[in-house]
C-alpha cells in the first residue's frame, strides 16, 4: 500500500505522495486553498475559535500519516486527553480514532477550553495487518503503527550502476 491509498485523491493509484513542502504541486496548492476557505468560514465560530489554539479541526486532531515498506505509523496530538479517554479502532482497513473530554465543574462563568467528543477516521487499505497493531500514548500525543502483511511488502532488489 502506498501513502497515495490514504489521500483522496490517490486512490487507486501508485503515483507518489506529494510532501508538504512542494511549492509547485497543484493539488497542494488546492489543499492549502480549501482549508483557507474552511478556515476563514469557520472563523468566528464557537467551534473554530475553541479548536485551533489546540491543533484541532472541525473532524478531529491533527495526525501524521508515515509509512515504510514495513509498516504504516499515525502520529496524533491530543493535548488535554488521558489515555482512558481514548479509543483505537481497526476494522476492514480503517483506523479509527476516538475520544472524549469531559467537561469540568469548575464553575467558570467563561471559557475557551474545549470538551466533548471526536472521531477521525483514516483509510489504511487491504495491506495492513489487522493482528499486527500497537499504539502508545505519551504526553499528548498518539501512537499507532500498524504492521504490512508480508505479502503486500514489496521486495526491494538493488541494481547496481556500472559506468
Amino acid at each position: 500500500m502506498m501513502m497515495s491509498d490514504l489521500t483522496p485523491w490517490g486512490r487507486n493509484r501508485t503515483a507518489p505522495v506529494p510532501s508538504g513542502n512542494d511549492e509547485n504541486n497543484p493539488f497542494l496548492a488546492l489543499q492549502r486553498e480549501m482549508n483557507r476557505v474552511f478556515d476563514s468560514f469557520l472563523r468566528g465560530s464557537l467551534v473554530a475559535s475553541t479548536l485551533a489554539p489546540l491543533g484541532w479541526t472541525a473532524t478531529g486532531p491533527h495526525v501524521e500519516v508515515s509509512e515504510t515498506e514495513q509498516e504504516v505509523r499515525i502520529v496524533a496530538e491530543l493535548p488535554g486527553l488521558e489515555e482512558k479517554d481514548l479509543a483505537v479502532t481497526l476494522h476492514d482497513g480503517v483506523l479509527i480514532l476516538s475520544g472524549e473530554k469531559k467537561a469540568e465543574s469548575s464553575g467558570a462563568v467563561y471559557s475557551e477550553r474545549w470538551h466533548g467528543q471526536f472521531q477521525r477516521s483514516l483509510q489504511l487499505g487491504p495491506d495492513v495487518d489487522p493482528d499486527k497493531v500497537a499504539a502508545s500514548f505519551r504526553n499528548g500525543v498518539l501512537t499507532v503503527t500498524v504492521a504490512k502483511r508480508p505479502e503486500a511488502q514489496r521486495q526491494v532488489k538493488r541494481i547496481p550502476i556500472s559506468g
